[in-house]
């Protein structure tokens, strides 16, 4: 038996104990191989050069338990990948995906078992940040990753939305992304690549999200811009910026919105709001809209 046999078995030992699982018997514990896609995509990333490290943190970002990673790490370095393993069930719950502020999971697909896949998952197996609802709409700064299944030279590992509301696709070229939710850039693209590839298979995830603000102006204690957070409303911003002066002007307050090239005005019964009798007035706000307060 050689010497990285023994380091496999015993590897693959301590993992089991760990989970409180008992050893099978050799013939048995065979056929108990860590996931196929897993064990070739650490594979791959090796190949290619990436870190251990840096792998382990990508796979745990991707959703993967940390036991079945360490499984499989455990197994690409016994060099049995020649022979890929056979799907097993992962009865741990996949880990929720946890990135530094713009970092991106890794470009490669990698599948994740299909019992664990849900909302913000798809089958190329990218997750979505998870602080983001499914109707959030891309703006300007976004990092985007669009993944087109089986098609590597068509995807888009990473890409900023410009500060035009756009994007580079290959093949397709610019592609308006702001102001629409991840579904619906799916859709666009999806559209858009039919001429070059038959029932194209495309997801489109935001792995960051740029630094967006929205501008409280007039009679307020703190003027100036506040960080945008999603689902912000007018009177959380106005209290980000310390809330009112004696001087304002309660029954003129507005916003100003920009859309499509379009400028509005909506104007607020802030009076109302605040006693909880109009709520529909307290609007939700977007990027880059500005607060009046006179």
């Amino acid at each position: 038996m050689t010497r990285t046999s023994l380091q496999f078995k015993s590897a693959m030992a301590l993992l089991l104990m760990t989970a409180g699982i008992a050893i099978a018997p050799a013939a048995e514990q065979a056929n108990n191989t860590p996931p196929k896609e897993l064990v070739q995509y650490i594979h791959e990333a090796k190949r290619s050069g990436t870190k251990e490290d840096k792998i382990r943190k990508q796979a745990l970002a991707l959703g993967w338990p940390a036991a079945s990673v360490e499984q499989a790490i455990a197994y690409e370095k016994s060099g049995e990948t020649s022979q890929p393993p056979s799907p097993t069930a992962v009865t741990a719950s996949p880990q929720e995906p946890k990135l530094e502020p713009g970092e991106v999971p890794a470009a490669a697909p990698l599948t994740r078992p299909a019992h664990a896949l849900g909302e913000g998952t798809n089958a190329v197996g990218a997750v979505a940040n998870p602080k983001l609802p499914q109707d959030y709409r891309i703006a300007a700064g976004d990092t985007l990753q669009i993944s087109v299944w089986k098609e590597q030279e068509v995807s888009v590992p990473s890409e900023i939305v410009r500060p035009d509301g756009k994007v580079t696709v290959p093949l397709i070229k610019e592609v308006e992304v702001a102001g629409l939710t991840p579904k619906q850039v799916e859709t666009a693209v999806t559209e858009r690549l039919a001429k070059f590839i038959s029932n194209a298979n495309v997801t489109v995830v935001i792995t960051a999200m740029g630094a967006k603000y929205v501008y409280v102006t007039g009679e307020v204690k703190k003027e100036g811009p506040v960080p945008f957070v999603y689902g912000m409303s007018v009177i959380q911003a106005i209290s980000e910026a310390g809330g009112l002066t004696d001087f304002a002007k309660r029954k003129k307050v507005y916003i100003l919105r920009t859309e499509n090239g379009r400028a509005s005005r909506l104007d607020i019964k802030y009076n109302e709001v605040v006693k909880g009798i109009r709520m529909e007035q307290n609007i939700q706000l977007v990027p880059s809209d500005t607060v009046v307060v006179p």
